[in-house]
């Protein structure tokens, strides 16, 4: 992933802040992965597209690496994937297997030397890597690695996974043992793509904290390697025609080559700690977990919301579009009608063009805007799937009451968020997010709704239908699955037991 805060504060020499634009009001994801090994296919449009599918997961920077005869070539650029390659910048990355990368930058610049895929030379050939994910020993691994005289080119610490499998691989061994040699040495979250001169590899780190699944492309063919894809979400393998076949499992390696895919379980099996908020918010609702789409479960987390909290309205609402399946959850489970009461501008994403501050202050209606007639006369519940800063959500109840509505009501289908994330998310420092310091009786005064309420801990697990401590969902309860080291933790927490796991359950 990009340099993370807590990496650059351990440095003590922090990157310029090229981020003019205010930060938006929810976490970010860090980036999507993806792979491919296909001969009889054209891997760079197919990685192109499926890139294109993840683009929610990062909308800063893009880049594709395809190997020829094992031989790299990469084409990486700042933007959209849509704005970052051509038809003859794919038609120029040739070849039988390809790895990609879309990504967010956390806070500090946002620069394409720290775009991905990242290649490293090693004695038997370039790798390249893309990483999902933020390690918590990164200033360990990169002091580790200077003192052997690698000359890193960023601070980020996927080029430090990249160069210490180009140290082992220097210190004679193949590239799978290479690989988990390396992966031994990282401690925190990460899910991989790793093109090498040999085959794709795909790994995830022991606890399984980022997504990352198989899929197969094409129709099996006498006398020739079946095709694999590796992607962060199934809907990647979706827009490319390719079939589901699993996840890769948390410690496993799946090693691709023309003699088919190879699983090695390099890391003990733990317990599975995905990121809740994947499920949540992150990956996008068409995605298969568990055997059905993430639309499904939202659903569920709405109506689950709805036994907990009921409001006495005339309509339910969503923020759009996270929020919509919960929304209608809650309309189906409480018997009341659903309607949109805000459209949403879906072309606008992150731009350099900052509008002036006075532009700011009513900012909200360049991304959302209220129907009116809709509105008019109305008590509103309005759904959304979290609140960070509550600066949005201050300015959303404002634009609802301005546009007619009499009482707006607001329910949230997760938790507080109350603790930042070391995984690979870009959350807040832990001052920032408003109910690490506010109960929810105070976020309703300072977000201006007539009530508000949140899903407790229980109804944002149960509904998964899975094994409750098979998540990571530290973000509400500060119980992180790691040992955080102490001065990462104080580049984040900034007041440490003030409201924990009871603090989940409130509304």
């Amino acid at each position: 992933m990009p340099s993370s805060p807590e990496f650059l504060a351990a440095q003590g020499s922090p990157e310029p802040q090229d981020q003019l634009e205010p930060r938006p009001d929810k976490p970010e994801e860090a980036c999507g992965v993806f792979g491919i090994f296909a001969p009889q296919e054209d891997v760079a449009t197919l990685t192109y597209f499926g890139l294109y599918a993840l683009q929610h997961r990062g909308q800063e920077s893009a880049g594709i690496a395809t190997f020829d005869q094992g031989k790299p070539q990469c084409y990486k650029e700042m933007g959209l994937v849509s704005q970052v390659f051509t038809d003859a910048s794919l038609h120029a990355l040739s070849g039988q297997m390809a790895i990609g990368h879309t990504r967010y930058s956390t806070t500090g610049a946002s620069r394409v030397c720290n775009a991905q895929p990242f290649l490293a030379d090693t004695p038997s050939g370039a790798i390249a890597l893309a990483h999902n994910g933020n390690l918590v020993n990164a200033s360990d691994l990169r002091d580790a690695l200077i003192e052997r005289d690698h000359a890193l080119e960023t601070t980020t610490d996927s080029e430090m996974i990249a160069f210490a499998i180009a140290e082992a691989v220097g210190d004679g061994y193949g590239w799978v043992e290479a690989a988990i040699r390396a992966f031994k040495r990282c401690q925190g979250a990460f899910s991989l793509t790793i093109g090498t001169p040999g085959g794709l590899m795909g790994a995830r780190d022991p606890l399984g904290i980022r997504p990352l699944v198989i899929g197969t492309i094409g129709e099996p063919t006498e006398g020739q390697p079946t095709q694999y894809v590796l992607a962060s979400e199934t809907c990647a393998l979706d827009i490319i025609g390719a079939d589901y076949l699993r996840d890769v499992q948390p410690g496993e390696l799946v090693w691709i080559n023309e003699q088919g895919l190879t699983s090695i379980q390099w890391a003990e099996a733990a317990q599975r700690r995905l990121c809740v908020f994947e499920m949540i918010y992150f990956s996008r609702p068409d995605s298969m977990v568990n055997a059905e789409t993430l639309y499904s479960y939202r659903q569920r987390l709405g109506r689950r919301l709805a036994q907990e909290s009921p409001a006495d309205v005339d309509l339910i609402m969503a923020v759009p579009d996270s929020g919509v399946p919960a929304a209608i959850g809650f309309s189906q489970e409480s018997g009341i009608p659903y309607a949109e009461g805000l459209i949403k501008n879906r072309y606008v994403g992150r731009t350099f063009i900052q509008p002036t501050q006075s532009m700011r202050e009513t900012g909200i209606r360049m991304k959302l805007n209220p129907l009116k007639d809709v509105l008019q006369g109305k008590r509103i519940l309005i759904v959304d799937d979290s609140i960070v800063r509550g600066t949005t959500s201050r300015k959303i109840v404002k634009a609802l009451r301005e546009a007619g509505a009499t009482e707006v009501h607001m329910r949230i289908s997760s938790p507080p968020v109350t603790h930042p994330c070391f995984f690979g998310i870009d959350t807040d420092t832990q001052d920032q997010l408003i109910a690490a310091s506010h109960s929810p009786a105070e976020i309703e005064q300072q977000i201006g709704v007539d009530s508000l309420a949140y899903l407790s801990w229980e109804g944002m697990l149960e509904p998964t239908q899975q094994d409750p401590n098979s998540f990571c969902s530290a973000c509400f309860t500060g119980d992180y699955p790691l040992d955080i080291p102490a001065p990462i933790k104080r580049t984040k927490l900034k007041f440490e037991g003030n409201r924990e796991k009871s603090a989940v359950s409130a509304g």
